[in-house]
């Protein structure tokens, strides 16, 4: 262990200046704690962090009894980093910052930049490294690399929380075990992703991770990061993409981490109409302020760089946009001309924008953002905010409040299946059925919906088809996928043992047949985000609850959609189409296959003139979708 005292380090004038400008974007090579070795031959650790008002900082741990100033950091100049060599220091060695305040008081902060920390209750960070991990995903990065973003690519996400997939023995599962089971799962599915609610550490697990302590530390409560690593590197190798949960909008108070770090408001904002979040309790970043707003850039990066991550879902959006995002007059402060947008918010999400999709072709950035902000998917440089995808939350609030409808108050809500057409392609939508509609006394989707039993499953079946015909792309949250019965609950694994009954395997044997739809017909995805890949053939049925349309691509087949929405069976409906000849039936959801009654029409249909025009007549199951292709003589 570490007897020696620290010596100084030289930190080059052109990484200084970077972070002093915000454009550094490995910052996390420069702060925080790496090996090292002296110039004399010394092996140790290089300690750095950003405290610019700090009286004195010093490594504290077990090996000086956390004892402050035995091991103390120098400041660098001018530049705010205090930094320092501690000959001897080994990996995997719990630590802290001892910094001094302006008014004498010392207290012991984690560092902002660790590569690994300790698991809850502990708080301490984890001397680690960066090196050493051998990659085996070179196809799979080549490949994204030369596919570039994935607008017309088909994306179906299988959102997860890795503490409650499953729990075996009642315990948190490992990354090793994750990617021996949920990596054959999701792939088996048809999944193309999987995305993570947050993997970064955070000290309470009801937080879901939403409240990050430590923004460069994968959790240790799965293992280590270079277990992670392997997590991500099987994903590739199976063919999944990795999308992380990222929260630049806030972080948590705790005394041990950023808020207050130095006993100024250094990555925070000082007046609490501006940097405090009124319903979460937590501190809101100055992205106004350069270094801090590297920080959080750099931290993105990370991800992508360092795991090989393939996009990163940014939460809370609306709530960086707004000053004024849930709070009462007079608790907000306007912006220099008067108004409620946070021009530095928006412009760091502009810069991070930019910044991933210029170093990381291929990789997404997605936005959770519940207003009508414009341009939130738009390029940067046509005055958007340059997100790869928005979350399309009209779309899913209309869908579940027609859904939750009984079918025979249905044709009176007929509007909440059609409004969203007009503005489908304002943004590069995706479409989320995600954990936030599945807690907090919301319930399962199986129990949202109507009726007996039988029609709860059928319409669950209903939902999930329209979900994946509409244009946009797809997330399901975990148990969604063969309808599990009671909300999510963080603290206990999802339902398994329902997969033993017949309607829920047939929900999950749906959702494969879905994503293999996805895949291998063109017109589900391709034009996901324009006019050209839609086209109506009758919306007005509001009586019968019907309705029907086209997906289209070219050079492929178009897609063939009809819905009958209520649990009325309908013999000869009519549905215009614009090809006669033959349309092969590619799915039934009332298939006895998935648990339905198995009505339909044979696999099969033919569309004849009718009163001008190429018509099927067709046999609507109830509360049913069926999808047809068409056929080329």
């Amino acid at each position: 262990m570490p007897q020696d005292t620290t010596r100084p380090v030289f930190i080059a004038p052109f990484d200084l200046d970077l972070f002093a400008r915000g454009e550094h974007w490995d910052l996390y090579r420069i702060l925080g704690a790496h090996p090292h070795t002296h110039e004399d031959g010394t092996p140790g650790y290089r300690f750095a962090v950003w405290a610019p008002n700090a009286q004195a900082v010093s490594v504290i741990g077990a090996f000086n009894d956390w004892t402050p100033e035995q091991h103390p950091l120098f400041p660098v100049g001018s530049s705010g980093i205090w930094a320092a060599f501690l000959p001897e220091m080994e990996r995997d060695r719990s630590y802290k910052f001892a910094v001094r305040q302006q008014n004498g008081k010392t207290v012991f902060k984690t560092d902002p930049c660790a590569l690994a920390a300790e698991s809850r209750p502990g708080n301490a960070a984890v001397t680690s490294s960066l090196c050493g991990y051998q990659w085996n995903d070179e196809e799979w990065m080549e490949s994204r690399r030369q596919l570039g973003l994935p607008l017309e690519q088909p994306v179906s996400i299988y959102e997860v929380h890795a503490g409650s997939w499953r729990r075996p023995d009642g315990r948190f599962p490992t990354y090793d075990e994750l990617a021996d089971e949920l990596i054959p799962y999701a792939r088996d599915l048809g999944f193309t992703h999987l995305e993570f609610l947050p993997l970064a550490e955070h000290p309470l697990d009801e937080s879901w991770g939403y409240q990050t302590s430590h923004y460069f530390a994968p959790s240790s409560r799965f293992g280590s990061p270079d277990q992670f690593r392997t997590l991500i590197d099987r994903c590739h190798q199976a063919g999944l993409g990795v999308i992380l949960d990222w929260v630049p909008a806030h972080f948590p108070k705790d005394e041990w981490s950023l808020g207050r770090f130095d006993g100024t408001a250094l990555y925070e904002h000082q007046d609490p109409r501006l940097g405090e979040h009124p319903d979460w309790g937590t501190y809101i970043f100055n992205l106004g302020r350069y270094e801090t707003a590297n920080f959080l850039l750099a931290n993105a990066l990370y991800w992508l760089k360092e795991f090989h991550i393939d996009g990163l879902r940014i939460d809370a959006v609306a709530s960086m946009l707004y000053r004024d995002y849930s709070r009462k007059d007079g608790e907000w402060v306007p912006n220099q001309y008067g108004g409620n947008e946070n021009l530095e918010a928006i412009a760091f999400l502009r810069r991070l924008n930019t910044v991933v999709h210029a170093h990381y072709p291929g990789a997404c950035v997605i936005a959770e953002e519940s207003t009508s902000w414009p341009g939130v998917s738009r390029p940067v440089y046509t005055g958007g905010l340059g997100f790869t995808f928005k979350w399309n939350m009209g779309w899913m609030n209309d869908t579940l409040n027609y859904f939750q409808k009984e079918p025979i108050h249905r044709s009176h809500h007929h509007q909440n299946l059609t409004f969203s057409m007009l503005y489908a392609f304002s943004e590069n939508f995706l479409l989320p059925l995600s954990h936030d509609e599945v807690v907090h006394g919301k319930g399962a989707l199986l129990a949202k919906m109507p009726g007996d039993d039988w029609q709860k499953f059928a319409n669950l079946r209903l939902l999930l088809a329209y979900q994946w015909a509409h244009p946009g792309k797809k997330l399901l949250f975990m148990g969604g996928e063969f309808g599990q019965w009671s909300e999510w609950c963080s603290g206990r694994e999802l339902d398994w043992g329902l997969l033993d009954f017949p309607r829920h395997r047939g929900i999950s044997r749906l959702v494969g047949d879905l994503n293999n739809l996805l895949r291998t017909q063109p017109a589900m995805y391709i034009r996901d985000n324009e006019w050209a890949g839609f086209q109506w053939l009758d919306l007005t049925d509001h009586n019968a609850s019907v309705i029907s349309f086209l997906r289209k691509a070219p050079d492929a087949p178009p897609v063939l959609w009809v819905f009958n929405f209520t649990p009325v069976p309908r013999h000869a409906y009519a549905v215009p189409c614009p090809l006669e000849g033959r349309w092969y039936e590619a799915l039934n959801t009332d298939s006895s296959h998935y648990g339905g009654s198995n009505l339909g029409n044979g696999g099969h249909a033919a569309a004849r003139t009718d009163n001008g025009g190429p018509c099927l007549r067709l046999t609507l199951p109830p509360l049913a979708a069926l999808a047809f292709v068409h056929q080329k003589k």
